[in-house]
């Protein structure tokens, strides 16, 4: 028996999976090792502990706990086939995801697809075993589902054939979670799907994994460890309670990061990078966080949130010059910018190529031209003075340093712009624009806004921990790194982020 259950395990079969991309990322082993490295090891010593992956897919997270429980019971109970038989019916528990990962999962756990046959290491009466699959159904209310938001239009049964998964999760399509399997979860693990599509437009998606977190908060395990997106550092879309929750929750005692979720889930490209977590529901306090850019590894035990914040400052390297920014209380650069469409005009509006009377000109992309001056349903008053204006959105992926930004450009008097652009400031003079230009390009205030940039999208929040300055005058970085007394360590950690704009 011993020699079945280690000759079945098979390490590249799951990594190759972890390779495949999409919205339901399979784990790759090293990952869930990492991520149940983070628990006490204890519980893998304890035959009455209970784990949950309430997502499974691979069933990895399921493997690799109970590779660990037949090592820590081995003294308590020596009989492998007793001890297997322990773990299998009494430990170790997963709700998969799709009627596949039903089947891979318990391939992998139990080396059979069918846990009630010969084949399997440890016998069950039914063919799931405790790894079960349930097809749930949405709820639909308005065309959206009342559980998890996916849009009726992509996942009804009118608009699915039946043999198309209904992407309906058990685990977040339930109100009675303590009914699944009637009993209490000491560790719940594991990676959940990320999004589904909510119907909006340009393949518009809903994030879902906060739903997993918060689900399983409501079964007050000990411990809970998840992979998930990082996006919610910043909120978004359904994500602002959650974010406000977890940044203010002292039970998130290790934190680990991931700019590039490559370095996670190689060939898999998440916006914002991927983080996983420890949750422990009886240990209050500051929070471990552990950053990896560019394989790099920073370690820095600290609260989530800084004193009057609402940001996680994602790198440690950055916390001491927030700091020292700070610490000179400056309004702030944010303030004046606009909103998304500062002259009420989307991005594709009427412009023509030639102009003509009562027209005037217009930034746009992909090229500019003149749009009539009637079109201008906002800030007509900004149309006859000087601008400076940036891209709304720019995106960057791979390794630092990064641009952060798109690069600002000075607006004249006659002119508007399409929401692809905000304005930043309206000046009085061309060199008042460049001087403020030429703060926007210095690294450090590039630095400031990448704190808060966690997607392509660049709103006005995103430059919330700019100061400002003296715009009678141009500015330099070292003129800046002087000004608020940066060592040559947190210099370094911005040149090695941030890199030099060439206007």
């Amino acid at each position: 028996m011993s020699d079945l259950y280690y000759a079945a395990y098979n390490p590249d079969v799951l990594s190759c999976l972890a390779n495949l991309s999409n919205d339901e990322v399979f784990t790759p082993p090293e990952v869930a090792n990492a991520m149940l490295d983070m628990l006490p090891q204890e519980l893998f010593s304890d035959p009455r502990t209970t784990f949950l992956d309430p997502g499974t897919k691979s069933g990895v997270f399921l493997r690799e706990i109970v590779k660990r429980l037949l090592v820590g019971l081995e003294d308590q109970i020596p009989d492998l086939q007793t001890r297997l038989d322990h773990i299998m019916h009494e430990q170790v528990f997963g709700i998969a995801i799709t009627k596949m990962t039903s089947l891979l999962a318990r391939r992998s756990v139990y080396c059979s697809k069918y846990p009630n046959s010969k084949y399997s290491v440890s016998l069950f009466n039914d063919v799931q075993g405790n790894i079960r699959f349930k097809n749930t159904q949405h709820i639909w209310q308005n065309g959206k589902c009342v559980w998890c938001g996916a849009s009726e239009d992509e996942y009804g049964s009118s608009k699915r054939s039946d043999d198309l998964e209904s992407h309906a999760y058990e685990f977040i399509h339930t109100r009675k979670l303590e009914d699944l399997f009637d009993m209490k979860f000491d560790v719940i693990v594991g990676n959940p799907p990320y999004q589904l599509s909510d119907g909006g437009s340009k393949a518009s998606a809903k994030p879902i994994y906060q739903l997993f977190v918060e689900q399983a908060k409501k079964l007050n395990p000990r411990y809970m460890t998840m992979v998930i997106p990082a996006r919610w550092f910043s909120g978004g879309k359904g994500l602002d309670s959650f974010r406000n929750e977890m940044l203010h929750d002292t039970r998130i005692r290790t934190l680990v990061d991931y700019f590039d979720s490559a370095e996670v889930f190689p060939g898999v490209d998440i916006s914002g990078g991927i983080c996983y977590f420890l949750w422990d529901r009886d240990n209050k306090g500051d929070c471990k966080v552990v950053s990896y850019r560019d394989g790099k590894e920073s370690v820095l035990t600290r609260t989530l949130l800084e004193k009057g914040d609402d940001t996680f400052i994602r790198f440690n390297e950055a916390v001491n010059i927030i700091h020292k920014v700070r610490a000179l209380k400056e309004p702030l650069f944010y303030e004046d910018i606009s909103s998304r469409k500062p002259f009420g005009l989307d991005t594709k509006p009427d412009i023509s190529s030639i102009k003509r009377p009562g027209m005037i000109d217009i930034f746009a992309y992909p090229d500019n031209g003149y749009i009539a001056r009637s079109k201008v349903t906002q800030h007509q008053d900004w149309i006859d003075k000087t601008k400076v204006c940036i891209s709304y959105a720019y995106g960057e992926r791979g390794s630092f340093p990064y641009l952060v930004i798109g690069k600002p450009f000075v607006a004249p008097a006659g002119s508007c712009c399409t929401e692809t652009y905000l304005v930043v400031r309206t000046v009085d003079s061309n060199e008042e624009a460049n001087n403020i230009i030429s703060y926007m390009t210095t690294k450090f205030f590039r630095f400031l806004v990448l704190l808060k940039k966690n997607t392509q999208h660049a709103t006005r929040t995103v430059y919330e921990y700019v100061p400002i300055q003296n715009f009678s005058k141009s500015w330099t970085d070292e003129e800046l790194y002087d000004k608020y007394g940066l060592t040559e360590e947190e210099i370094a950690f911005i040149d090695s982020m941030v890199r030099s704009m060439d206007l």
